[in-house]
């Protein structure tokens, strides 16, 4: 490990000044000689260095989301060539340097910050071994050998002895017992954040060996952690539990608000969004507008939680449009359907009326002629002629005229009537 430390001497300098400056403001409130102000300076060199390398994550990202477009071609090889391999690994690997993409850019940010780790893991030891490193003095490395946390020494180590940490004034019990909890801390943060990269930001729909790669590394780096952290001094661990811990932190934020298509993380989030459209009627920045025009602008090539999401919308009257705006309208919301139909066609399709059965059309019939007879039979009286002309009229007759009369309904004109014949019994 020395000798790896030793080949990042060049950066030693400017870490050690960076230390001392954050010691400075730390040091006039805890004193100068405290393991606050010590171990604050080193979580402050943390930060300062994953806030300079924010440009490099966000870099990161965009891979991944390149990687993420890269999947359903990754599918057809993989059904292509599921028999041979070694095949498939070739034409993966033809794949993304047509592309452009590199399967391993989610390692830029720990490469990138190896060597800000090794510097210090420099001024580390040096302090260690009573070297004055960097802009760290004598008067600073006697203060730096005097800092403690929680009772272990700054520079001391889980392998050291107890004659090693006599000129330091610990115990080995205080310095065992500090170290391990900070392996076990920090091995333990590393195995959460890959698996929480595995398990809720991953499109499970499609495996391919980098997925396999990265499930293997879940369980490979905390062991390479806790292996490793026993030769780290405590201001190592220190720098390495607060990276980690950045590490969760940032990821956490990312796969909850820009998660990966497909994955468990995504169906969360459009979950979210879907009862904040409903209930505001828009979205509500940029990020969810981006969000909402990739999964429109997917069409039938959507998964099932994003075209949960946009028939919801659709169920509730809204329709979400190709700039990523969601505005209420039933026209465009059916427009937007799942199965594609055009807008003139679903309105159409929604007033045609429901189709009866034939007992209903023959109840309906029967309904229709009882309302017709009731309607003649209730004819109210004062509408019925009335007078001699009414009476001709119920018997069938015309009124007379001059004072002539007509025959009734049945009888000969002119003349006696005809009369019935007896009844034979």
């Amino acid at each position: 490990m020395d000798t790896i430390a030793s080949l990042f001497s060049f950066i030693t300098t400017p870490v050690s000044w960076v230390i001392v400056q954050f010691h400075k403001v730390y040091g006039s409130i805890f004193g100068p000689d405290t393991g606050w102000a010590w171990g604050l300076s080193i979580v402050s060199l943390v930060i300062l260095i994953r806030i300079c390398l924010i440009p490099l994550f966000v870099k990161q990202i965009k891979a991944t989301r390149a990687m993420q477009t890269l999947q359903p071609e990754m599918k057809k090889i993989q059904e292509r060539y599921k028999n041979d391999k070694q095949r498939q690994s070739e034409e993966m690997m033809k794949l993304y340097k047509e592309t452009g993409t590199n399967p391993l850019s989610s390692c830029l940010p720990i490469l990138a910050q190896s060597p800000f780790f090794f510097a210090l893991y420099h001024v580390l030891n040096g302090i260690a071994n009573g070297e004055t490193i960097g802009v760290i003095n004598e008067s600073l490395l006697a203060s730096a050998q005097k800092a403690h946390i929680f009772g272990a020494p700054l520079a001391a180590k889980f392998t050291d002895s107890a004659s090693d940490l006599v000129s330091f004034d610990a115990s080995l019990t205080n310095v065992r017992i500090v170290t391990a909890i900070m392996i076990i801390m920090m091995s333990a943060s590393q195995f959460f954040t890959q698996r929480q990269l595995m398990t809720k930001n991953v499109d499970t729909s499609v495996k391919t060996p980098f997925m396999q790669q990265q499930k293997m590394l879940m369980y490979v780096f905390p062991v390479m952690f806790a292996v490793f952290g026993i030769n780290f001094p405590v201001g190592v661990l220190v720098y390495w539990l607060t990276t980690n811990v950045w590490t969760m932190g940032q990821q956490m934020y990312v796969i909850r608000n820009n998660p990966t298509p497909g994955s468990k993380a995504q169906a969360a989030y459009l979950e979210r969004l879907y009862k904040h459209v409903t209930h505001h009627g828009k979205t509500r920045s940029r990020g969810e507008r981006a969000i909402v025009k990739a999964i429109v602008a997917k069409g039938r090539e959507r998964n099932d939680a994003e075209r949960k999401f946009i028939n919801g919308l659709t169920k509730v009257g809204f329709a979400a449009q190709a700039d990523g705006t969601v505005i209420k309208s039933e026209a465009e919301a059916a427009a937007q359907a799942e199965d594609g139909t055009p807008t003139s066609a679903a309105a159409a399709k929604r007033q045609q009326p429901k189709r009866q059965s034939k007992s209903q059309r023959q109840s309906t019939a029967k309904d229709a002629g009882e309302s017709v007879s009731l309607s003649k039979s209730d004819e109210p009286e004062d509408a019925k002629p009335s007078g001699a002309a009414g009476t001709a009229k119920q018997a069938g007759t015309k009124p007379s005229g001059g004072g002539r009369s007509k025959a009734q309904s049945g009888q000969r004109k002119g003349g006696p009537q005809r009369p019935k014949s007896p009844s034979k019994k």
